[in-house]
């Protein structure tokens, strides 16, 4: 069993054939997947899709690119939505500075706002960083008693270290499978106890499918690229992945 801990099920290319999407993905062995919102109305449409599928779960948070405009009462929102036990984590939160689609003073403040909710709530964060490690570490280590998930992994292996020692998770979307990527050298170097999987459907679709719509089934070939890095079996990478899951998002 393999666990899709990073998609994004409301996006059309996805919601369309939800059913056969979720068929395909059983047919590769990915069998729960967590939903993760990106703003206030689709974590709300996120937890719908946990409530009517037994074996998907959600996530409510503000992406960085969502940072400007938010409500003024998105933190009384968000909380609500964290109070349902198949809701699972704060996030999609973080910092991006490669597109800057909100300004970075915005990002921040946003950013913090919800990592003292995650504090309150004693709820994991699954988190976006993009070319602002810096930043990153430095808001996080303001909160030390906050865990959860570097999604879609992407920076250097000193500071997936860093963020392993903070208690984080590192997760690994189809990013990892790309020519030329640096990800598997960063990846071959970090215990696997501390490793997750993900597609961040509908995007980033892994090798083959490079530049196709990506589904959440693809799981399985990023976890396929990981058992050939750490020279396992597909079924050793699962089992521990999944287990990593379990242990952070708190779920049986």
């Amino acid at each position: 069993m393999l666990i899709d801990t990073h998609c994004h099920l409301f996006f059309d290319e996805l919601k369309k054939d939800l059913a056969g999407v979720l068929s395909r993905a059983s047919k590769l062995g990915v069998t729960k997947f967590i939903c993760v919102g990106t703003n206030i109305e689709d974590s709300k449409e996120s937890y719908d899709l946990a409530l009517n599928y037994e074996n998907i779960f959600s996530t409510a948070g503000v992406h960085p690119h969502d940072s400007e405009g938010v409500p003024k009462d998105y933190l009384n929102q968000i909380k609500e939505l964290l109070n349902n036990q198949k809701v699972v984590a704060l996030g999609e939160i973080g910092l991006d500075y490669f597109r800057n689609i909100s300004d970075r003073k915005t990002q921040k403040k946003i950013f913090r706002e919800q990592l003292e909710l995650a504090q309150e709530t004693n709820k994991p964060i699954v988190f976006h960083n993009r070319e602002s490690d810096d930043d990153i570490l430095k808001i996080l280590s303001d909160y030390p008693d906050v865990v959860g998930v570097s999604h879609c992994f992407s920076s250097s292996y000193e500071v997936a270290k860093k963020l392993i020692d903070m208690g984080f998770y590192i997760s690994f979307s189809g990013n990892l499978t790309f020519k030329n990527s640096h990800l598997p050298d960063v990846a071959k170097k970090l215990p696997i106890n501390s490793l997750l999987v993900e597609t961040d459907s509908p995007f980033l679709s892994p090798v083959p499918y490079r530049g196709e719509t990506n589904e959440p089934g693809r799981t399985r070939f990023v976890a396929d690229y990981l058992a050939q890095l750490f020279n396992l079996t597909i079924n050793e990478v699962a089992n521990v992945t999944t287990e990593n899951a379990k242990a952070i998002f708190n779920f049986s």
